[in-house]
């Protein structure tokens, strides 16, 4: 079969079949790991490889004429609103390890589904049944329709505003409910949704600045760069699924976090006397627990933990926490953890130790969460504050 291997469709073939190859290793990793997040992205990745197609075989002269002009009108190789949804159910299995998709899910699915419905409907009409072009009659691939791109592209900006969304309850979420924030907030989300962002603004943009857009040959340099992107999001999203799957504790963690609670608790305290006095009850137990237990010690210290040690409820001491300190659960803790370093570098412990081992005994699990914790709390970094007293 015809395929002219010039710059063009030799460079776009490059980068589709290295999405076919990491959307094959990602589906192998996500049934062998169970993970369904490498599931979603391996599909993710297929659907941009398919995005490719139509320019790459274009440049190829696949569409002028025979067979292979048929396989390019026929075959909708383009599901732009198949990978809006696909974007969104990936976000969702990065921070919830063990979300499933629901049976009233399925509806997100509908416009991709009508519009193979109607690609299935092309077909029968132009081949079977007429046996002549009548919806190709203008001789244009549907796929590349400005109404079908234009509608992809108001879905993929639907579902990435969803996805933020998402992202955004996650963070409150976690602040909440653990007292190690920072090692689950993982940036590769964040990063991965800036990437798809920026292929949507690119879009646009050219769309608007360039007047040609509708013909062929005037957009393969926006191919090119979605090209790049999508690379970049093979590369590291193959990397990041490897990565969890090594540090199953962190899944676990996640897991535990939605567990406790699906949906993010709106704390504005009850204006209420009994309310008032539970939180002049609770805070001299919660705070004697913390300072004569010295449970913040606990890296993986969870406000159900806490919960537990004082026979109440996650709710009690998520209110107490926020309205009696003015905190959430996790600068609470990491207060009374620098408090605790504060108290070991007086004592002189950095002549025997590092500062990075004071902080892991008094519970920090990384550099980089003491320095931002630490910071937050005194307003100096860990060396400019020991500079000062020593």
């Amino acid at each position: 079969m015809l395929f002219d291997f010039n710059e063009k469709s030799s460079l776009l073939l490059i980068f589709f079949f290295h999405g076919i190859v990491f959307s094959i290793l990602l589906l192998r990793k996500g049934i062998f790991y169970q993970n369904n997040a490498s599931k979603w992205l391996s599909l993710l990745l297929f659907l941009y490889a398919l995005y490719i197609v139509p320019y790459m075989l274009g440049y190829a002269l696949w569409y002028s004429g025979g067979i292979t002009r048929e396989i390019m009108f026929f075959v909708p190789f383009m599901q732009v609103l198949l990978i809006g949804p696909v974007v969104y159910f990936y976000a969702k299995s990065l921070l919830n390890p063990k979300y499933k998709i629901s049976q009233k899910d399925w509806i997100h699915f509908t416009p991709a589904i009508l519009y193979s419905v109607y690609s299935l409907i092309v077909f029968i009409t132009d081949k079977l049944v007429l046996e002549e072009y009548y919806f190709y009659a203008d001789q244009k691939d549907k796929d590349l329709a400005d109404w079908y791109q234009t509608a992809g592209v108001i879905s993929m900006t639907f579902y990435l505003v969803l996805s933020l969304k998402d992202y955004g309850n996650y963070k409150k979420l976690i602040f909440e409910k653990v007292s190690y924030a920072d090692t689950i907030l993982f940036a590769w989300i964040r990063n991965f949704m800036i990437a798809f962002l920026g292929l949507l603004i690119l879009r646009i943009l050219l769309f608007i600045i360039n007047p040609e857009w509708g013909n062929f040959g005037n957009q393969f340099w926006y191919y090119i760069c979605f090209s790049l992107v999508f690379y970049y999001i093979s590369f590291n999203g193959y990397a990041h699924s490897i990565k969890t799957s090594i540090l199953t504790n962190q899944e676990n963690a996640q897991s535990v976090i939605f567990e406790e609670n699906m949906e993010v608790t709106n704390n504005t305290p009850e204006k209420s006397q009994q309310l008032e006095l539970e939180i002049l009850e609770w805070k001299p137990k919660l705070e004697a627990l913390i300072s004569k237990e010295h449970i913040y010690k606990k890296s993986t210290l969870t406000l159900l933990d806490v919960a537990k040690e004082l026979n109440t409820t996650s709710k009690m001491i998520s209110t107490v926490v926020n309205t009696g300190f003015s905190m959430n659960f996790n600068d609470f803790i990491n207060h009374y953890r620098v408090d605790a370093v504060i108290d070991q570098l007086k004592k002189g412990e950095q002549n025997s130790k590092t500062l990075l081992g004071i902080a892991i005994d008094c519970g920090f699990n990384s550099k980089a969460t003491f320095n931002r914790a630490f910071k937050k709390h005194t307003s100096l970094s860990p060396k400019d504050y020991l500079s000062q007293i020593t």
